[in-house]
């Protein structure tokens, strides 16, 4: 038995397999701990339920396993850009989040925002529930044909691919970019091209240093003006300052976001646009997901704690002096 951070409440049945530990935490309104608290908490437990919001640094990672107490961070979600892995892994600590559980339920939500922005749902609805239409209109509302439409996903991972299933069923033609060659039908090595081509960019890369501003003012320019921009992957993927700027302009025709880059702050000119849809960071936002993605990070918890083996799902794992 060991005591475990609870940084923030879980759907019901998330921390079940945690029912023989302590837990400390959540704060009964849900207020997530500050950064000060954070420290003071990882000093005095063995393991971490962290969520993408938690600042897991080096000056928590230190006080963690300052007294050689903490041996694991699970992190609730895919990414763990908040989390400093280099850090951890100098103090012996075990990382792991939650690959697989949602690929699904984020491709979902990627699609949902890619009929959305083409057709122009979010403007037709807007004015349906001001009380400003006036009945149907041929050219009211004319959005762009999603099936039959050239789809360019930039990151080929597990979520990447769920969303080109989808838009096989769709009849779009689906064109790829990796960091390493696939070795699948429509790969492209070049980015560029890829933004050049596609009717439809859908972003699926990690966050971090390597894909911070990864659609910058450069390749925004590089798209078509009937171009449409999705991202259900990290805010900072995206410079939204430039990317406001290239709808304001109408450089590119729409976007569909459900991540930003200062969360929860959006960048006020997008907040005015009608040509963008916005969602407050749903991508894995369905109550078996959120659960199973809880049971996961469990399941690696107590693999280190009672086992003391590394789970399947570590992304650090450091090896023993």
């Amino acid at each position: 038995m060991g005591r475990v951070l609870v940084t923030r409440r879980l759907p019901d049945g998330g921390l079940d397999p945690l029912a023989d530990h302590e837990l400390i935490g959540p704060n009964a309104d849900d207020a997530p701990f500050s950064h000060d608290e954070l420290v003071v908490r990882a000093g005095e437990v063995d393991a971490i339920v962290a969520v993408l919001t938690d600042r897991i640094d080096a000056d928590v990672l230190a006080a963690g396993a300052g007294n050689g107490r903490l041996r694991v961070v699970a992190n609730v979600a895919v990414g763990y850009d908040n989390i400093d892995v280099r850090t951890a892994r100098e103090h012996g600590v075990v990382v792991c989040n939650t690959p697989g559980v949602l690929d699904e339920t984020t491709a979902d939500l990627a699609f949902t925002l890619i009929l959305a922005a083409s057709r122009l749902v979010h403007d037709a609805e807007a004015d349906l529930r001001a009380g400003s239409w006036n009945g149907w209109g041929i050219t009211q509302y004319l959005g762009r044909d999603v099936h039959g439409a050239t789809l360019g996903i930039v990151g080929y991972g597990r979520i990447g691919r769920a969303v080109a299933r989808r838009a096989a069923g769709f009849g779009m033609r689906v064109l790829h970019h990796a960091r390493g060659d696939t070795g699948e039908p429509g790969y492209l090595a070049d980015l560029d091209e890829l933004l050049a081509t596609a009717d439809i960019v859908s972003l699926h890369v990690p966050g971090g240093e390597p894909t911070h501003h990864l659609l910058d003012a450069r390749r925004l320019a590089l798209l078509r003006p009937t171009a449409v921009v999705i991202n259900t992957a990290r805010g900072p993927v995206i410079d939204e300052a430039a990317l406001a700027e290239a709808l304001h302009a109408g450089s590119i025709a729409g976007a569909g976001l459900d991540v930003y880059e200062h969360e929860p702050e959006v960048t006020e000119s997008l907040l005015v646009r009608e040509n963008v849809v916005l969602s407050p960071h749903l991508g894995s936002a369905t109550r078996e997901t959120r659960v199973a993605m809880g049971m996961l990070c469990v399941e690696g918890l107590r693999a280190v704690l009672l086992e003391n083996r590394r789970p399947a799902n570590a992304v650090v794992y450091p090896e023993a002096p």
